[in-house]
């Protein structure tokens, strides 16, 4: 079964490329941690450009979209390091099934968050709407949002406390699960653009830095190390592409396979973070280098919605389920 992309999803990718690249960028992410501006592109202009909610339904203002193709477009966020996540707008999608207030997400005018049970809420700056769980239902409200000092401004963290919800949908614990493997999906696809884009640049580095009268990719540590990475990235590549299509069009695949995207995804831009640090020696240590950047998503997106070892458990779990 072939498990790349189409042309016209190659034709999203090209135009989602041209407006996150004008839209964010790693200085953009570097402003925001360093004096608090604001994330890039925002969610008005996410919004407002339609890829945000390529995967809500036309009769509610979105895109009517596949997850395929939303991953397609959060390739493309994490190679530039965008904020607020995809993940978000997917779990929200999901989650708002069948609600009037889709098309307040899919305009811009509801500024939502998922609040999950444990660790801080992804996107919860700027956020002025949750969705949670309790028990089985699925309810929405305000919250208070207290911020901790960011290791990935992007990322928007913060611990919310929930006030009043209204019940959004009940016995919805199944529609939860799929909100977070489908959440998981485009992580995985914002981690591959991320991944993707430090290896570029630490290629491109090994191909311009000389020592010795050589450029040091031609050394055979520097070369071997961004080849470990090359594999990874392409291996998580397909990955990828397989767990967003099985969202679509194969679920009693997709457990297994959001979470075998998941933790490679970790793992894979850890990898591709830190060989970039080690590739640019000294200065990759600076923080005058973006190459930290890199590093501080690779750090937080590893604990977002479950970490690569629960991560790999449940791949391995399921698989033995299966062999059984």
């Amino acid at each position: 079964m072939n498990f790349d992309l189409d042309d016209e999803q190659r034709d999203l990718a090209a135009a989602a490329r041209d407006f996150l690249s004008d839209a964010a960028s790693p200085a953009a992410a570097r402003a925001a941690l360093d004096d608090g501006a604001d994330v890039e592109p925002g969610r008005a202009a996410l919004a407002k450009s339609g890829f945000a909610t390529i995967t809500v339904p036309e009769d509610a203002g979105g895109g009517g979209g596949s997850v395929l193709d939303l991953a397609v477009v959060a390739e493309q966020a994490g190679r530039v390091l965008a904020g607020p996540s995809l993940v978000t707008y997917a779990r929200a999608a999901v989650l708002l099934a069948g609600d009037g207030r889709l098309a307040a997400l899919a305009d811009g005018s509801l500024a939502v968050a998922v609040v999950d049970r444990h660790g801080p809420v992804l996107d919860a700056v700027g956020a002025d709407t949750f969705l949670a769980g309790r028990g089985d239902d699925v309810v929405l409200g305000a919250g208070d949002v207290t911020v901790r000092a960011p290791i990935d401004a992007t990322r928007g963290l913060g611990d919310v406390t929930l006030g009043d919800v209204e019940v959004v949908a009940r016995d919805a614990a199944l529609r939860w699960q799929h909100a977070e493997r489908v959440g998981r999906v485009v992580l995985a696809a914002e981690g591959l653009g991320t991944a993707s884009r430090a290896l570029e640049i630490g290629v491109a580095y090994a191909q311009q830095r000389h020592a010795f009268g050589r450029a040091i990719g031609s050394y055979q540590a520097v070369k071997h190390a961004l080849v470990d990475v090359y594999v990874q990235v392409e291996q998580l590549r397909s990955l990828v592409w397989w767990a967003a299509w099985a969202a679509d069009e194969a679920p009693d695949e997709l457990p297994m396979a959001s979470a075998a995207a998941k933790a490679a995804a970790a793992t894979t831009l850890e990898h591709a973070a830190e060989t970039l640090i080690q590739v640019h020696g000294g200065i990759g240590f600076t923080w005058e280098h973006d190459a930290h950047l890199f590093w501080r998503r690779a750090k937080v997106d590893r604990l977002l919605l479950g970490d690569d070892v629960a991560a790999y458990d449940e791949v391995a779990r399921l698989a033995m389920a299966g062999a059984r």
